[in-house]
């Protein structure tokens, strides 16, 4: 067996400042690579896709490392917090169970304790199993760069397979969520081809709680992962569930419009007809699933 290729030369270096990262992004260019958790950059390195010349670790940077939940405003998440911390973090669990189920579901638990919310996120693949509980948690991407911070609703962040709208010398800083509604419900579903470490073929996530703003009186959002570009919002499904009573032909019809938001390609994971597929029985089953649990909490 050929041993595989080491790292190629690089300098490293670990900023304790977020101006000191924005200058040596402007300082080296494309030359510079940002360094979180390494779980795809440093394979990449690895097998010779990227040769950085300088690797810019910013674990180091106040706050990226930091979970901070307050009760008016939510839940600001560091960058570099890893998956496994975010899955297993008191006030994730408690206010946001569809986060926490999401990240538990990427690769394996010691990948995870490398991994970074923050990098699963920045390297917008249209598969991060993180993006739909983001997506329908109606989350906010934290950036910081020459102008300072901002912040960027998730749905805007994502632009296509592996590009956001985070310019050349900023970097992303953190992940904020509001506050979740009360009695709110969430199911991550997740389509590999095993049980575990795969990368999605459909990933789904359906959040649900009552709402007297809509004439069904619930709202429900419903994100996907791998069928399209990016991941996305299936509002039109969103648009369904809010017009008609929740049960099984309300599903159904929103099942149908979640498949035709979705515009898969075909890959060596499956055809572009599966996945379309797939995106209705997941995000039917999510509904079916979520219904279940607010029905029990809020009986009809």
């Amino acid at each position: 067996m050929l041993a595989r290729p080491g790292l190629p030369a690089f300098e490293y270096v670990r900023p304790t400042t977020r101006e000191e990262v924005v200058r040596l992004l402007a300082e080296h260019g494309p030359e510079a690579r940002l360094l979180m958790g390494g779980t795809d950059l440093l394979v990449r390195m690895r097998d010779g896709v990227l040769a950085p010349a300088l690797v810019v670790d910013v674990k180091g940077v106040p706050g990226m490392r930091d979970i901070a939940y307050d009760a008016q405003t939510g839940l600001t998440l560091g960058a570099a917090v890893t998956l496994n911390q975010v899955a297993r973090q008191r006030h994730v669990r408690m206010h946001y169970p569809l986060l926490a189920e999401a990240a538990r579901s990427v690769a394996y638990y010691q990948v995870r304790n490398r991994a970074t919310l923050g990098g699963n996120l920045a390297n917008a693949s249209p598969a991060a199993d993180t993006a739909p509980a983001v997506l329908a948690l109606e989350g906010r991407i934290v950036l910081f760069g020459a102008d300072g911070e901002r912040e960027v609703p998730a749905h805007q962040f994502f632009l296509g397979p592996g590009k956001s709208v985070r310019g050349p010398v900023e970097f992303v800083t953190g992940v904020r969520l509001p506050l979740s509604p009360a009695g709110g419900k969430g199911k991550y579903l997740k389509l590999g081809r095993n049980k575990a470490g795969d990368l999605a073929v459909v990933g789904v996530a359906v959040f649900g709680y009552r709402s007297t703003g809509v004439p069904s009186g619930y709202s429900f959002h419903i994100a996907l992962a791998s069928v399209a570009p990016v991941p996305l919002r299936a509002y039109a499904a969103e648009r369904t569930l809010a017009e008609q009573k929740p049960g099984k032909r309300a599903f159904a019809a929103a099942a149908k419009k979640a498949m035709d938001a979705a515009m898969p390609i075909d890959d060596v994971r499956a055809s572009a007809a599966y996945r379309k597929e797939m995106v209705r029985n997941l995000v039917l089953r999510g509904l079916e699933q979520v219904w279940d649990e607010l029905s029990v909490r809020d009986p009809q």
